[in-house]
């Protein structure tokens, strides 16, 4: 992970990961690594990931595939909502160290036998999305951090907004133009 790399060198105060994306949140560690909700302004820490998760960022991929995410594809498991999936992985980490008989879980989840039996049933699928969800930490990204730097926008960056933008007012201007060449359909009441 990017993030985890470049809070290594000394000259990195702190790292900030510019999403709401609930995946990105396993890469959050203490204050040094956080996310920012650039919408809401919200920044979290390890802390704020355990306050509105209810489990640590490590058990972020194992959450998702609980209780599901339809950002990413992942289902989630039958049943498994976001309180007992967070009461289970407070305790247990990862999907692989919850104990096949729920007797064992002692912990504050309803319907804790019909969770065990979902699990056991959907095994291959529950293992398999924190298995694509977790980002990986063992490919090298880059040499230096200060490859990372911000050093201002290149010479290419005006013709390449310039064109982003007359794109995007030409399809503008093309929803504008079928809008009004399409008839209005009215409804039986204002008849």
């Amino acid at each position: 992970m990017l993030s985890i790399a470049a809070a290594q060198d000394r000259g990195v105060e702190r790292v900030v990961i510019c999403t709401p994306d609930k995946n990105l949140a396993q890469c959050v560690r203490g204050t040094s690594i956080v996310q920012l909700n650039r919408r809401t302004r919200v920044i979290i820490d390890e802390a704020g990931v355990v306050q509105k998760f209810g489990v640590s960022p490590e058990s972020i991929p194992d959450y998702l595939a609980l209780v599901g995410d339809a950002a990413d594809g992942y289902p989630g498991l039958a049943g498994w909502g976001t309180k007992s999936s967070a009461a289970v992985l407070a305790k247990f980490v990862h999907l692989e160290s919850i104990p096949k008989d729920c007797r064992e879980w002692r912990v504050n989840a309803a319907n804790a036998s019909a969770l065990a039996d979902t699990l056991c049933c959907d095994w291959d699928n529950a293992i398999l999305f924190p298995k694509l969800a977790t980002l990986r930490t063992d490919i090298e990204l880059f040499d230096d951090v200060d490859q990372l730097r911000w050093n201002g926008a290149t010479p290419a960056f005006e013709s390449m907004a310039a064109r982003l933008d007359a794109a995007s007012t030409e399809t503008r201007r093309q929803v504008a133009r079928r809008s009004r060449s399409t008839p209005k359909l009215q409804s039986a009441a204002r008849r």
